[in-house]
């Protein structure tokens, strides 16, 4: 298995196509749909409510189900992402994070963020390993991204919409910054950095669900990450003692000089 390094360092991304076999999906699909139905769990932070109108209340998106769940614990430790993480980094990184998200027909989308903004790994950045459940594409909601902005520093956010995401906050783009759709069948598995902005918008389809399944790593040589993501795995399983990243920093913001945008990096409260 072959994977576009040079794409990756050029875009912040890199989709590998079918890393995941047809049934691989399916059962995964049938293990998460089975655990939503069960009730709410660790991380449930919407609850659970079949009735509401609400999609995202009826399938609220699963976080850190490694931490009890066996399933979701070797798809993050599973072999062939940390072969496509030693091309693409030289070398495996540390896994910190599973996430499930649902997104049924009529759900909300997630404004354009950073994913370094809430890991706050230092020193480096994070990485996610994104696998699509089910074919995604513009209509159901397919992730949205800006190639390239992988090598701009963590932006400030400012309030989003929160008729069209279910996260109240986003990233400001400068005029020449344009998301694209990143178009994907189901098992391919989208790498991408972690200062990288994505995001994605509404599921417009009348009946198909955008689910994926994603990992977040950080880099090896870091030293601390913030707390939310104790503990740290290698991909042997064994776990790493880092210290923990406290709030703080700088974020960056867009300015006008001399007719152009630049960015000017402020204090991070």
């Amino acid at each position: 298995m072959r994977v576009d390094v040079k794409g990756f360092q050029e875009r912040g991304h890199v989709i590998v196509s079918g890393l995941f076999t047809d049934d691989e999906v399916a059962e995964l699909r049938q293990h998460y749909m089975e655990m939503r139905r069960d009730g709410s769990f660790e991380g449930d932070f919407a609850g659970v409510d079949a009735k509401a109108t609400d999609p995202l209340k009826a399938f609220p998106r699963l976080i850190h189900m490694h931490r009890w769940d066996q399933i979701s614990l070797d798809w993050m430790l599973e072999p062939r992402l940390e072969a496509v993480f030693v091309q693409l980094l030289g070398k495996a990184p540390l896994a910190v994070q599973t996430m499930l998200y649902f997104k049924p027909p009529g759900a909300r989308g997630q404004a354009l963020h950073q994913d370094q903004y809430y890991l706050r790994v230092q020193p480096g950045t994070c990485i996610a390993a994104w696998m699509a459940l089910d074919d995604c594409d513009e209509e159901n909601g397919c992730l949205q991204v800006v190639p390239g902005s992988h090598s701009l520093p963590v932006l400030c956010p400012e309030d989003a919409d929160t008729t069209q995401s279910f996260t109240d906050v986003t990233v400001p783009l400068s005029a020449n910054m344009q998301p694209e759709p990143v178009i994907m069948k189901a098992g391919d598995v989208f790498f991408f950095n972690g200062q990288l902005i994505h995001g994605s918008f509404p599921n417009s389809s009348p009946a198909r669900f955008r689910r994926a399944l994603i990992g977040h790593y950080i880099d090896a040589d870091a030293d601390q990450v913030a707390h939310y993501y104790h503990p740290v795995l290698r991909f042997d399983g064994s776990t790493v003692a880092l210290d923990v990243s406290e709030g703080g920093g700088q974020c960056g913001v867009w300015v006008e000089e001399d007719g152009s945008e630049v960015l000017e990096m402020i204090d991070l409260l």
